[in-house]
């Protein structure tokens, strides 16, 4: 008989990285998909989840390694040409901001919300920590209430 998807592995994550991810976001899936086994509650159904954290990851470095490369602004020259059309000269007209900046904090804050959904940050993990504890409590309290 099939397994349905959430249970198949045990409802947990698959310590592989799926096939389609780059060696760079399958690298980050493994690193992550271990911690989250061994300190939360994630499982299987949030693999989507960790996918989108795992790729964000590799669009965050990659416009980092861009932005390394080529600058964060470009100067830009406007051209002179002659009556026939010929450059004779090019004068300055400012600085382009690189595009890959935007690129680079639109997933640097796609990581920050996916982390915080995953339990990925300090801040999150405590609160997941304090909800559990509060839980364990109203566990105790019913408890009580039923004379167990």
């Amino acid at each position: 008989m099939k397994k349905s998807y959430k249970d198949v592995n045990d409802g947990k994550l698959s310590k592989r990285a799926p096939d389609y991810l780059s060696k760079q976001a399958a690298v980050t899936w493994r690193k992550v998909a271990g911690f989250l086994e061994d300190n939360s509650a994630v499982s299987r159904i949030d693999e989507a989840l960790v996918e989108l954290y795992c790729t964000n990851y590799e669009i965050y470095r990659n416009a980092y390694a861009h932005i390394q490369e080529n600058g964060q602004s470009a100067a830009i020259y406007k051209s002179l040409q002659n009556s026939d059309g010929e450059v004779i000269g090019k004068d300055f007209t400012g600085y382009k901001r690189n595009p890959m900046i935007q690129v680079y904090n639109d997933a640097a804050k796609n990581l920050v919300t996916i982390a915080r959904e995953l339990g990925l940050s300090p801040k999150s993990r405590s609160e997941l920590l304090e909800i559990a504890g509060d839980s364990n409590d109203g566990d105790e309290d019913m408890m009580k209430k039923f004379g167990m």
